[in-house]
């Protein structure tokens, strides 16, 4: 089960044909952990996880079901019918994988309390084991948690409804639900979150900046003084510029050809984009080859 920690939204890598490349995708969550994550998330919003297949999505859990480090992954849906969600779901339980970041359905509008209440109900009336992360994102999903509305799903569903990564900032300050794990989406928050209570964070930027953020982690466990907070909130800052799926895989590519392809809409930065945002991070001293599995 997901415990405290830092967390990243992992990346998937496509083939030149944007099918998943399921071998590769595997191959860059185990460096990140390697390089000091507590686990990885695949098919969040960093791992284009709405534009991917469900079947897909089934190939990849089928292959890391056997890995060594499976304990270490965990899984979004990233759909938005909810049969689609449950049916996946249910495809994991089948390998044993009992933790899922789930997003309430993007693209329609007027998303209600109500609405967000019976949605996740729904997927717990069938599936009565599941543990749920809920993904409060308000930029994609069009709505936004409230404190109320979170505490309410989990005084019905204390068993069930275990954490939430908050990409809306609205809920980790403010926020606090005994024995409720609870997880901001920026390196910019880490810190100051875990001061608070907080449990670490799940971000897109783990993916390159995995030993900074594991620094600063223990560091705060073990009461020690922070030396790279600084750094990591800076090299957050300089991604925050752009669409972050966007110059993750520019930046990646910069080494690894096979981070290049992005499935439509999305595109890679420009050349000029790319070249800034490699010029801002040698700035701070942020090496592409310090940060990236060989």
């Amino acid at each position: 089960m997901i415990t405290r920690g830092v967390y990243s939204a992992t990346c998937s890598i496509l083939n030149d044909d944007y099918s998943l490349n399921v071998d590769a995708t595997i191959a860059h969550a185990v460096s990140t952990i390697n390089k000091g994550l507590h686990g990885t998330i695949f098919f969040g919003s960093t791992g284009q996880s709405q534009l991917i297949s469900v079947s897909e999505k089934k190939d990849l859990i089928a292959k890391i079901a056997s890995h060594k480090l499976r304990k270490k992954f965990f899984l979004g849906t990233g759909c938005n019918s909810l049969k689609e969600t449950i049916e996946l779901i249910k495809y994991g339980f089948e390998y044993d994988f009992k933790d899922y970041l789930i997003m309430p359905p993007a693209y329609y509008t007027g998303n209600t309390d109500k609405g967000v209440f019976n949605f996740y109900s729904t997927i717990i009336s069938k599936v009565p084991k599941i543990k749920i992360i809920l993904y409060n994102f308000e930029k994609l999903s069009g709505y936004i948690f409230s404190p109320e509305a979170i505490t309410k799903l989990v005084k019905a569903f204390p068993s069930n409804i275990i954490g939430c990564k908050d990409s809306s900032y609205n809920l980790f300050e403010s926020l606090k639900i005994k024995n409720f794990l609870l997880f901001p989406g920026s390196e910019t928050k880490l810190l100051k979150g875990l001061e608070l209570g907080n449990s670490g964070i799940i971000s897109a930027i783990c993916n390159v900046t995995a030993p900074l953020a594991r620094k600063v982690f223990d560091d705060f466990e073990e009461k020690k003084e922070q030396t790279q907070n600084d750094k990591l909130i800076a090299v957050r800052k300089v991604f925050d510029d752009y669409n972050l799926i966007s110059a993750l895989h520019s930046y990646m590519s910069n080494k690894e050809g096979n981070f290049k392809n992005l499935l439509p809409p999305l595109v890679l930065l420009n050349s000029k984009e790319k070249e800034e945002l490699i010029n801002k991070l040698n700035n701070l001293n942020f090496v592409v080859k310090d940060n990236l599995a060989a």
